[in-house]
């Protein structure tokens, strides 16, 4: 199996050196991995003419484990710039982003920015190969997404500088969103009693998301999906939550539910009671586009109605503060409305 993917890697790095394309003069091209660098890279560039952005990665791919597809190789070959979220997040590319940095096509790894302003949890052992490796869910924290947005900006305005002002503009008003939906997120989190606050999921997506807000987070696996959660990775979990009466387990959007199910029917095997909660978190990818969660502002509102809804279906007097009419999205109904019904 994995002599089959390097030859695949091998086969498609060929290409990239092959065939080099030089970008068209009419335009900039823009390539995106993952969808929140996608959304990103719309939002800056917006009112910048001759702008083509080819986004790699849709709405609930696991960024872990996709392998780059030839016709990615292509797009990012005919890039101006590459904009991905780093940290090995999507592991599959490392040495495609080595080629490109080769070929002379301008990456960016947008979780740069936020370790070298020392704000990336870090530390983690995965394996003897993969020591002190960075958790790689930075911009689950609005403020290290506000910070990588700005530094975007600048990079842009350095290779468009004729567009400069434009990009900056862009940054500056969606930074004040940014903090607006930090603001937002953090009251309503933080009403749910702080002995309560647990969020258990599928895989350890969630550091620097509990960090903001003042919750715990723990998985059934661990940073990346690559390892298999196995039989003691599940029975360590049902003792976590059984040991601390945590009554909700969310499911991922990008993830398969089977490891949060199995930890379920164990939880009930031994006496216990959880819930599933009332919808998948959004973790490794958005939503579909044109939806309330196919925007960054979107999955983080979204995450956190979730999560203090579920809680409140739990028991927990909880308290969601009134959605800003500055974000300009309305909340849809389904989203501000839950049956509390046992799953």
């Amino acid at each position: 199996m994995l002599k089959t993917r390097l030859l695949v890697l091998f086969s498609l790095l060929a290409l990239l050196v092959m065939g080099n394309v030089l970008a068209q003069d009419d335009g900039l091209n823009i390539v995106a991995t993952t969808t929140q660098s996608a959304d990103i890279a719309h939002i800056l560039t917006e009112g910048v003419d001759g702008v083509n952005i080819t986004a790699l990665m849709g709405a609930g791919v696991d960024p872990h484990l996709y392998q780059p597809t030839e016709s990615d190789i292509t797009a990012m070959n005919q890039a101006d710039v590459v904009i991905y979220s780093g940290l090995h997040l999507e592991g599959q590319f490392d040495a495609v982003f080595e080629a490109l940095g080769e070929q002379g096509i301008a990456t960016i790894p947008m979780g740069d920015y936020v370790k070298d302003a020392g704000f990336i949890i870090g530390g983690f052992d995965l394996s003897d190969d993969l020591i002190d490796v960075d958790d790689p869910h930075f911009w689950f924290d609005p403020r290290n997404w506000e910070l990588a947005v700005l530094e975007l900006a600048s990079d842009m305005a350095d290779l468009d500088p004729d567009n400069a002002e434009i990009y900056s503009a862009n940054a500056e008003a969606y930074a004040e969103q940014l903090r607006l939906i930090f603001e937002w997120s953090d009251e309503a989190m933080r009403s749910v009693p702080e002995e309560q606050r647990y969020i258990v999921t599928s895989h350890d997506a969630f550091q620097y998301f509990g960090a903001a807000f003042g919750w715990q987070q723990t998985a059934i696996q661990g940073l990346s999906t690559e390892d298999e959660a196995g039989v003691g990775d599940i029975q360590e979990t049902v003792d976590f939550v059984m040991d601390n009466g945590i009554p909700v387990i969310f499911v991922e959007s990008s993830l398969p539910p089977d490891t949060v199910e199995a930890v379920v029917a164990a939880v009930e095997d031994a006496g216990g009671a959880i819930r599933v909660g009332v919808r998948e978190l959004y973790s490794d990818a958005m939503g579909e586009p044109d939806t309330f969660g196919g925007t960054y502002i979107g999955m983080i509102a979204e995450n956190v109605y979730t999560i203090v809804q579920s809680y409140q279906c739990a028991g927990a007097e909880v308290e969601i503060p009134e959605w800003y009419e500055d974000f300009g999205i309305d909340v849809p109904e389904e989203i501000l409305n839950v049956e509390c019904e046992m799953e």
